[in-house]
């Protein structure tokens, strides 16, 4: 059923479909990038605290929840891949004025973030301690480790039902109401940090709590908004249930997308098992400059996310013009915002490792870190955006494909003969611009080749 709600989404400020783009792109991706910044501040804060405030363990606490980053971002980005099919199909139903399957991808949605978020917070549970060992993680560290991946995999329900909420909100173009929430719960982020670890004398433990809490607020707050929202977006408890072609359609964008992730998240772990190999010190300087770079990434993935959204849009309302210029728009205001933040990050980048662990030697381990992959983000804008606006318009397996095959190939062929070749941290960041340069070469191809489609998936 078709309904025309123009007054409930299509006409308010956030409508992708109609009027200047340059400017709603910015203003969809500046909210955006800070959501994910701040996403990563929980762990930044975690790493922080840690870091300064739990005496001789300080590097090894910082090595344990560092650790953890690349298994926890394989296990959660696997669901956000899932949720940017959530983004799409909102973002398509918008565009055709299509309000019922806007209700059932909203609903369907939460049942899948909640369940799923069980599941797999059991089974991580049950393989907490052998996948954590298996990294080849210090043994001041280890034990460590594994108690913040138990309490922080607890609440892998409430983070992916966060997640889920913020990709319906991009779907209908708002951003801002997402950042809002993780606003009031990273202040109380830190503020749960310092009292368990600081006040209490707790450590991984004490922070990893303090990050679920925070996460639960958020999602709590966007659940109310959802319940509370006059739009087609609006949350009804009664009708929970599962639409199985919503469904479908949901997965047929979000399952490539979560299984790019899932593959990179595991060339990752290759990475930092390399990294967790060269030393306690090598490990605590990789975790405090992850929590730095990771800004930078945020920003060029904004790009990405914005030029999925428009282009949803407008793919919904069949105007295929608007979609070519969403991508050049975020192509321009991308190199342009993430050069910036690159330039940033370069200028301050010793500085803000100090703030992690004030050691000489850290900090100068860490900077090379910094150096390499942020100046590497400006090639993997490139990809972001162009993959972006393919998943759009429904294409979202043949990307995944050639990014898991450029990508996660090459750093593990990378890890398997250069790296064991010439076993240095330098060594090991070099691949990340040659992967990353490679990938955003090869999506360039794949979209002069395979031309979106004009007719509805």
């Amino acid at each position: 059923m078709r309904v025309d709600y123009m007054s409930s989404v299509n006409t308010n400020k956030r409508s992708m479909i109609e009027g200047s783009l340059w400017n709603k792109i910015l203003g969809f991706a500046f909210p955006l990038a800070m959501t994910g910044i701040l996403q990563q501040l929980f762990t930044a804060a975690d790493i922080a605290v840690v870091g300064n405030f739990t005496g001789e363990l300080g590097e090894a606490a910082m090595a344990a929840v560092g650790a953890n980053t690349p298994i926890v971002s394989l296990i959660v980005n696997s669901f956000l891949g899932i949720s940017l099919g959530t983004n799409v199909v909102v973002a398509n139903a918008v565009g055709r004025k299509d309000e019922e399957s806007v209700q059932k991808a909203v609903h369907t949605s939460m049942i899948v973030a909640v369940i799923g978020g069980i599941i797999v917070s059991l089974l991580g549970q049950l393989i907490a301690e052998p996948l954590l060992r298996a990294q080849n993680i210090s043994d001041e560290a280890v034990e460590m480790a594994i108690l913040y991946f138990r309490i922080y995999i607890a609440g892998l329900p409430v983070i992916l039902l966060y997640n889920f909420e913020a990709a319906i909100f991009r779907g209908i173009g708002n951003t801002r109401l997402p950042f809002l929430a993780l606003v009031i719960s990273g202040v109380v982020n830190v503020g749960l940090n310092v009292c368990f670890v600081v006040g209490f004398g707790r450590t991984v433990d004490g922070v990893a709590a303090a990050t679920v809490i925070s996460n639960m607020i958020s999602s709590i707050i966007l659940l109310l908004f959802l319940s509370k929202s006059k739009t087609a977006v609006r949350f009804d408890a009664k009708k929970l249930r599962i639409d199985w072609a919503i469904l479908w359609k949901i997965l047929k964008i979000g399952l490539p997308a979560s299984a790019q992730s899932a593959v990179f998240s595991i060339a990752n772990i290759i990475i930092q098992s390399a990294i967790n190999g060269l030393g306690t010190t090598v490990a605590a300087a990789s975790s405090a400059a992850f929590n730095i770079e990771i800004f930078s990434y945020y920003v060029l993935n904004s790009f990405g996310q914005a030029c999925t959204t428009v282009t949803g849009q407008n793919y919904g309302a069949r105007k295929f013009d608007r979609c070519k210029k969403a991508l050049k728009l975020c192509l321009i205001e991308g190199v342009v915002i993430e050069g910036i933040m690159v330039a940033t990050l370069l200028f301050f980048g010793k500085n803000l490792l100090s703030v992690f662990n004030q050691d000489p030697e850290l900090i100068e381990i860490g900077y090379i870190r910094i150096m390499f992959i942020t100046t590497a983000h400006l090639l993997s804008l490139f990809y972001d955006v162009m993959s972006g606006y393919m998943r759009g318009y429904g294409i979202s397996l043949t990307p995944a494909i050639v990014t898991m095959i450029t990508i996660c190939g090459t750093r593990i062929i990378w890890v398997m003969t250069v790296f064991a070749q010439y076993q240095s941290f330098m060594s090991l960041m070099i691949v990340y611009p040659v992967s990353l340069g490679l990938n955003a070469v090869m999506i360039f191809l794949l979209l002069l080749i395979r031309r979106p489609s004009k007719k509805f998936s």
